[in-house]
C-alpha cells in the first residue's frame, strides 16, 4: 500500500511515499528510509492511535517504507500518512486512496492529529507538487484567508479522516471559505510626528520604494532608532504569495506573526552569528530570514562582531542563504531592506557641534574599520545626522501613509516596467540599463565622480539603481541627471571634512 506525505528540506518540498507491506514473522513494526529520532518514534505513537482507533497491528511484521530513501527524514508529520497506510493493508479502509492525496500530521495516543513546526510551508509545497487535495490538522494560528488557492482538508482526528475519504461531508475546508480582508494596521508611530529629519526621511522613502539598504551615523540621541522603528509603516503590505512566504519562515523558525505587515526585526548586538544567519544541528531560519520581505534593523551595528556582520555579505548580494551540515543542506530566503544604525565614533560625539569628543583618530578609524568595506559596498544609502533642534518650530510634513502611497505607485512602476515584482534594489544590473540606459553624459559623470571618490563597480552598480527609484518617485521615464545627482550625494554624504582630515591624520 502506497501512501503519500510531504517531506521539507529547509522551505523545499518534496513528495514521500509512504509504503506499508505486511510480511510473516515476528509482530513488529519497522521503519526504513532515513528515519531520525522523531520519526521512528512514530511507530509508537501510531501504534497506540491504531489502537485507541480499534485496529490491532501488533499481531504480524510490518515494514513501512518512506521513499525516496536516499533523504533524510526529519518530522513527525508522516504519522498520519503511515496510519492511513496501516488501515489500508489491514482492510479497515476499503476506499481506493489516489495519488494526488497527501496526508500531513502528526499523531497523540488517543488518535488526535497535531499540527507540528513546517505544516505551512509543507502545505504551499504540496501545491507546487501536483498535489489536488491535501489532509491536515486544524491549527487556528494558519493564514485560511490566503489558502484559498488550495484544496486544504482540516481534519482533528483519525476517525474524521476516515469518514472523509469514505465519502462523509467534509468538515472544513479552504474552498468554503469566504474571502477575508486584513483590517487596516495601527500603528503608534508615523513620520509626521518626527521633527526635522528631511533629508533622512526623504532617503528612507527611496529606500522603501526600491529596496534599498541604509546605514546612518551620527551621535547618540539624534533619532536614528526612531527613524528606523517608523520605517516600516511606509512600506507596501505584503502580498498573498509574499505573505505565506513569510509565515512559513516563522512556523519554521517556532515564532509567531499576526498581521500582513512587513516584518520587522531587531536583533541585539550580541546576537550570535547562527542566531542571525540560521543553523544549528537541524538549520533552522535566522535573523536574515525572519526579516524576508521586511527589514533588518541593526542598531550599533559598529558593536557587532566583524565576523558576524561579514556573513551578511551572501544574502545581501543574493537574496538567499544556504546552511551547510553534515545531515543536510538548506537554503532559506533572506531578501530584507538592511538598516544600519552607528555612532561616527566610540564615545558617540565625533563631529558634534555640542559635544567635545575624547576620541584620538587611531580610536576612530578602528571604530570605523569594524565594518568592512565590502559590507560598505553593499549598502545603498549612507546619512549622516545630527540631533535636532527640539524648541524650533515644526512645519507640516506628510504622515506615513502619504508617503506610503508614494512608494507603492513606484513600486507598481517598478512592476509594470520589469514585467514582474521586483525592484530597482533587486532586479539584474542587465535587465536595469536595457529598460533604464544611461545618456552618454551620465555614464562619464558617474566614472568621473567613481575616479575622484575611489567607488568600486558594486558601488557605481548601486548608485545607477538609486537613480532610478529616484526618478521613479518623481515620475519620470527615463533616469534624469537631477535624480543621477541625489543618488551620488548619498553616497558622499559622509565624506565631510571632518571625516577628511580625521583620515588625513591616521
Amino acid at each position: 500500500m502506497k501512501v503519500c506525505s510531504i517531506g521539507l528540506r529547509g522551505m523545499e518540498g518534496y513528495r514521500v511515499q509512504v509504503e506499508v507491506k505486511e510480511l510473516p514473522g515476528m509482530p513488529s513494526v519497522v521503519i526504513v528510509g532515513l528515519p531520525d529520532t522523531s520519526v521512528k518514534e512514530a511507530k509508537e505513537r501510531v501504534i497506540a492511535a491504531l489502537h485507541a482507533f480499534g485496529c490491532d497491528v501488533m499481531n504480524q511484521k510490518l515494514v513501512i517504507h518512506l521513499s525516496p530513501p536516499e533523504r533524510k527524514k526529519q518530522s513527525p508529520m508522516f504519522d498520519l500518512a503511515m496510519a492511513i497506510g496501516i488501515l489500508k493493508v489491514k482492510g479497515k479502509l476499503e476506499q481506493p486512496i489516489p495519488s494526488h492525496i497527501a496526508f500531513l500530521g502528526s499523531l497523540s495516543l488517543d488518535g488526535t492529529i497535531q499540527s507540528v513546526d513546517g505544516m505551512l510551508p509543507a502545505i504551499l509545497a504540496a501545491k507546487k507538487l501536483g498535489f489536488q487535495q491535501v489532509y491536515a490538522p486544524y491549527d487556528p494560528t494558519f493564514p485560511f484567508q490566503y489558502l484559498q488557492h488550495i484544496d486544504c482538508v482540516f481534519v482533528q482526528t483519525l476517525d474524521q479522516v476516515m469518514q472523509c475519504l469514505q465519502g462523509q461531508p467534509v468538515l472544513f475546508s479552504t474552498n468554503h471559505l469566504p474571502s477575508a480582508v486584513d483590517p487596516p494596521q495601527k500603528t503608534h508611530r508615523d513620520f509626521e510626528h518626527i521633527i526635522g529629519h528631511d533629508y533622512a526621511k526623504y532617503a528612507l522613502e527611496v529606500s522603501a520604494a526600491g529596496e534599498h539598504n541604509v546605514l546612518m551615523i551620527g551621535p547618540p540621541g539624534c533619532g536614528k532608532s526612531l527613524l528606523a522603528e517608523t520605517f516600516p509603516t511606509i512600506l507596501p503590505r505584503l502580498s498573498d504569495e509574499a505573505q505565506l512566504e513569510v509565515l512559513s519562515l516563522y512556523q519554521l523558525a517556532g515564532e509567531t506573526k499576526n498581521d500582513s505587515s512587513p516584518p520587522f526585526r531587531h536583533p541585539h548586538h550580541s546576537t550570535s552569528s547562527i542566531a542571525l544567519i540560521g543553523g544549528g544541528t537541524q538549520p533552522k531560519p535566522g535573523e536574515v530570514s525572519l526579516a524576508h520581505r521586511g527589514v533588518l534593523f541593526l542598531d550599533e551595528m559598529a558593536e557587532f562582531t566583524k565576523k558576524t556582520l561579514d556573513m551578511l555579505r551572501q544574502p545581501l548580494e543574493t537574496g538567499k542563504v544556504t546552511i551547510s551540515r553534515v545531515s543536510s543542506t538548506v537554503t532559506y530566503p533572506a531578501h530584507f531592506i538592511l538598516i544600519g544604525a552607528m555612532n561616527p565614533c566610540p564615545c558617540g560625539y565625533f563631529g558634534s557641534k555640542k559635544r567635545y569628543c575624547i576620541c584620538s583618530p587611531k580610536q576612530i578609524h578602528a571604530y570605523r574599520q569594524r565594518i568592512s568595506g565590502p559590507i560598505y559596498d553593499r549598502i545603498d544609502i549612507l546619512l549622516s545626522l545630527e540631533a535636532v533642534d527640539l524648541t524650533q518650530k515644526s512645519k507640516q510634513v506628510d504622515c506615513s501613509e502619504t508617503i506610503r502611497r508614494r512608494v507603492e505607485a513606484a513600486r507598481f512602476r517598478q512592476f509594470e516596467r520589469y514585467g514582474e515584482e521586483i525592484t530597482n534594489g533587486r532586479v539584474p544590473m542587465d535587465v536595469l540599463l536595457a529598460k533604464s540606459p544611461l545618456t552618454k553624459g551620465q555614464q562619464q559623470l558617474l566614472q568621473h565622480w567613481a575616479a575622484m571618490n575611489d567607488w568600486s563597480n558594486r558601488v557605481q552598480t548601486k548608485i545607477v539603481r538609486l537613480a532610478r527609484t529616484i526618478a521613479d518617485l518623481a515620475e519620470a521615464e527615463n533616469i534624469t541627471d537631477e535624480a543621477l545627482w541625489k543618488a551620488m550625494a548619498f553616497r558622499r554624504i559622509k565624506e565631510g571634512r571632518q571625516e577628511r582630515n580625521m583620515k588625513e591624520g591616521c
